[in-house]
């Protein structure tokens, strides 16, 4: 029984190193391509990169969208759809299956939305731009590990763990916001369409059906009816994720969860989050850009990522630890929670999606971008010469 358990955690830990190294990768790729296209949209090709990011696209059956509204209610479905079996496997056999294990990053992953959302909300309090509150409360899991992987080799495990499942948890966290507070009026028969499509997977995975083309189709029925009801469409992707079947600890991998994820998550970390940088990051850097990060948006997002995501991460650790909530993880060092906390800062995939679900003033919009990219910039530095310094 012993050697059995033994070699159920190997696996788990094989997982977590292979998605901790894919993730870290990816986070690179993903810097690369934000930085074209902070080139493009600052070169005499500007006004091509935003012809070609709005040029209108139609398929067949489908509404016709500009190019930059399918890579962010199309591709980003299924970035969710990845993030939704991710979450799935984290709560049924990875590192947030327990109570015990799951305290920690879970109440810390709050305390690091509810601060920086309220420092955004004291700064722009009975503005029209209050509608971007839940901007800074999102972590790029990407970039975050990638710098930690980067600046600190020798951090202890259980740091990186911490890092992921809190990333994971500000992922769920995000996903409900999008779907309660950045949805259109509802159209309720094609919601209930939506959901009858639901039932009717969530039924197949009860019975547990291998065959991926009901979850196939079934997820792009409700991505289009939830995209007619006016809620947001990638909903849709974390929704279908979570029905995917898993199976138990024991068969995990011949189950689709396992063969979905390891699939898919290539081909997200790859080339939909690359093109998702490629199409959102281009920022015009002038006079105004500047300007902006002293407006009430630019100081709520830099305030909430920069100051209030360490701030509510640390926080909480540190009252939950002190307390004897829990015990202080072996060989990890309170510089490690704050360094983790800085790093969380980094908000940079999310928080990009996020505002441009909040703004529809594509003045406001810049201004948070690059609000967005200052201030995952200065947590990324500052994360890194933390952790580098810890490491002496």
């Amino acid at each position: 029984m012993k050697q059995c358990e033994k070699c159920t955690m190997d696996r788990i830990n094989d997982a977590f190193a292979e998605f901790f190294k894919e993730e870290s990768a990816g986070g690179i790729l993903l810097l690369l391509c934000a930085a074209i296209a902070m080139a493009l949209a600052n070169s005499p090709l500007a006004d091509t990169y935003e012809h070609i990011l709005h040029l209108s696209v139609s398929l067949p059956f489908l509404p016709s969208m500009s190019l930059l509204h399918w890579i962010n209610d199309g591709l980003m479905a299924v970035f969710f759809l990845v993030v939704g079996l991710e979450i799935k496997r984290e709560f049924l056999f990875g590192e947030l299956k327990s109570l015990s294990a799951t305290i920690l990053p879970i109440a810390a992953a709050v305390g690091g939305m509810v601060v920086p959302a309220a420092l955004y909300t004291v700064f722009n309090m009975g503005q029209p731009s209050i509608s971007g509150w839940a901007i800074p409360m999102s972590t790029d899991i990407a970039f975050s590990l990638g710098v930690l992987a980067f600046a600190a080799k020798g951090v202890p495990r259980s740091v990186a763990i911490f890092l992921t499942a809190l990333a994971i948890v500000d992922d769920l966290g995000g996903i409900i916001v999008i779907a309660l507070f950045y949805s259109q009026s509802l159209q309720w028969v094609a919601l209930g369409g939506g959901l009858a499509v639901l039932l009717v997977m969530a039924i197949l995975a009860k019975k547990n059906v291998h065959s991926p083309y009901p979850y196939i189709i079934g997820g792009l029925l409700t991505w289009y009816a939830f995209l007619e009801a006016g809620i947001h469409p990638t909903v849709a992707g974390v929704l279908t994720g979570f029905l995917i079947p898993a199976g138990n600890e024991a068969n995990q991998h011949e189950h689709p969860l396992h063969h979905w994820e390891h699939t898919l998550s290539p081909w997200s970390a790859f080339l939909i989050m690359p093109i998702f940088a490629l199409g959102n990051a281009g920022i015009p850097l002038g006079a105004d850009s500047f300007t902006g990060l002293l407006s009430p948006i630019g100081l709520g997002v830099i305030g909430g990522l920069f100051i209030g995501k360490p701030l509510g991460i640390f926080g909480t650790v540190f009252l939950l630890i002190k307390s004897g909530v829990v015990a202080m993880p072996d060989k990890v060092k309170w510089s490690h929670f704050l360094g983790a906390g800085i790093l969380a800062g980094i908000g940079f995939t999310m928080s990009i999606f996020l505002a441009s679900l909040s703004f529809a003033d594509p003045a406001d919009l810049v201004c948070a971008k690059a609000s967005i990219v200052t201030a995952s910039l200065l947590s990324g530095i500052l994360g890194m010469i933390l952790f580098k310094w810890s490491e002496k």
